[in-house]
């Protein structure tokens, strides 16, 4: 059996702060960060869009092939069951790091086909209903005319146009809460908005462009008073932040390996278990039924009734020793330095003249919790594109764009801004770097009130 590294976060001290001094002994652990781009040593501020995996978590997805790749649920033989058992097991590991059942995750390629199961299982039971298929648990799940299902105006896309379509499809309506024009909920529109008539509260735990903490309490609670259904987007906070989905009281929430030290193609949905029983199969074909004639077919209950076909094993192998990797860091730990870091990076792009940042201003808390360790910005007069092509010019990595955010971009008034995301291996000096570029942006491109010139930061 291959040898798996030890992560260099098992000699830190239990419950000692994550300063920056095991940061640097992190990044020994990730071994992407260890190169350099155009000539400098690699400053990854990109980690909200996809992180970088440690050394245990490669190996351990390498020691799942080669030593007991097989179908998972399939075989008798000693390899098909020891592929089982792996699989399961990080079922397991995964669903207690976010406060489920094991039979209350269902695996998924990433947090956007989880969205989309739960939109397109609604769908499904609307239909089943209408045609008088399953039972009487069903009903509460149908939507037609008269109906509304309510998003948030933040929304990332995967979180807003699965719910498009499934009013698409139903008839029922789609309203959203709309933000200020700083980005935050308007919370006593939502008290009105959500009503009798709504059956499903959509909205993100943590927003990918604001990096702001939601209100998760107050939107459940007023879900819970007209017995709507709640869907969390949890892929910007279980990474970063402890989770506990039965302490949050949601119905359903999905998130996504590869944000979170895993490879990507591996993500999960949770589920309460009885909702999950209920609900009629997003996808259908092998591994997920009991038993199936010419005419029909009957399912499993969750979590195999929504994991159809081949699965993806590996991942989930390797997701499991991501989560190990952050478990033994301390997702507390983590929050709080990223809370420090997210700190930092608002007050110098604040500082710096023609910058606007986007989100809580520095120091400023929103529904009583601090900026996580993400900031967007706009720079007055250069393009998003260009100025994450001048940061790249020195090594620094930067998402451009809208983030899969064009509704609040458009709300703000934008059609794009650059974001810089740290994570538990982000250091101080990746962030001073990263100002010290910012702040020579606006110069190199001669930048005015009224644009940039055309010259190239190559």
């Amino acid at each position: 059996m291959a040898l798996v590294s030890i992560p260099a976060t098992l000699h830190s001290p239990a419950g000692a702060e994550l300063d920056d001094t095991e940061a640097e002994r992190i990044r020994h652990d990730f071994p992407a960060l260890g190169q350099e781009v155009n000539g400098h040593p690699l400053v990854y501020l990109d980690s909200g869009a996809t992180s970088q995996k440690p050394r245990s978590v490669l190996e351990a997805e390498q020691d799942f092939y080669e030593t007991r790749n097989a179908a998972v649920h399939r075989g008798a033989h000693d390899l098909a069951v020891r592929a089982t058992d792996a699989y399961e097991d990080a079922r397991a590991n995964v669903a207690a790091f976010v406060g489920a059942e094991p039979e209350e995750l269902v695996w998924t390629s990433n947090a956007t086909e989880a969205l989309n199961l739960v939109a397109y299982a609604l769908s499904n039971a609307s239909l089943w209903a209408e045609r008088g298929r399953g039972g009487s648990e069903l009903r509460r799940f149908a939507l037609g005319a008269g109906d509304e299902i309510v998003v948030t105006e933040l929304e990332h896309h995967a979180n807003l146009i699965p719910w498009q379509e499934l009013a698409f499809r139903t008839g029922a309506a789609l309203r959203y809460i709309p933000v200020d024009d700083e980005g935050r909920l308007d919370l006593a529109g939502a008290a009105r908005i959500v009503g009798s008539r709504t059956r499903v509260l959509a909205f993100s735990h943590a927003s990918n462009v604001l990096g702001a903490v939601s209100p998760v309490g107050e939107l459940v609670g007023l879900a819970r008073r007209v017995g709507a259904l709640t869907v969390l987007d949890a892929c910007q906070s279980a990474p970063h932040m402890p989770i506990d989905v039965k302490a949050l009281d949601v119905d359903f929430a999905a998130f996504s390996g590869h944000k979170m030290l895993a490879p990507t193609g591996v993500g999960a949905l949770y589920g309460r278990a009885e909702l999950l029983d209920a609900l009629p199969p997003f996808l259908v074909g092998g591994s997920m039924i009991t038993r199936v004639t010419m005419e029909r077919a009957e399912y499993m209950p969750s979590p195999q009734r929504f994991e159809a076909g081949t699965q993806r094993v590996s991942q989930t192998v390797a997701l499991s020793a991501a989560v190990d990797y952050l478990r033994e860091t301390g997702m507390a730990r983590i929050a709080a330095r990223e809370a420090e870091l997210g700190a930092r990076l608002a007050e110098g792009i604040a500082a710096i003249d023609g910058v606007r940042l986007l989100g809580p201003a520095p120091g400023e808390e929103w529904y009583g919790h601090r900026r996580f360790g993400l900031a967007a910005f706009d720079v007055e007069g250069v393009h998003a594109h260009d100025v994450g092509q001048y940061l790249d010019s020195l090594g620094i990595a930067v998402r451009v764009g809208h983030h899969c955010a064009q509704p609040l971009h458009r709300r703000l008034g934008l059609t794009a801004s650059t974001r810089a995301s740290a994570y538990l291996y982000t250091t101080e000096g990746d962030v001073d770097a990263f100002l010290a570029g910012l702040a020579e942006v606006r110069p190199y491109f001669g930048a005015t009130a009224f644009g940039a010139s055309a010259r190239s930061p190559r």
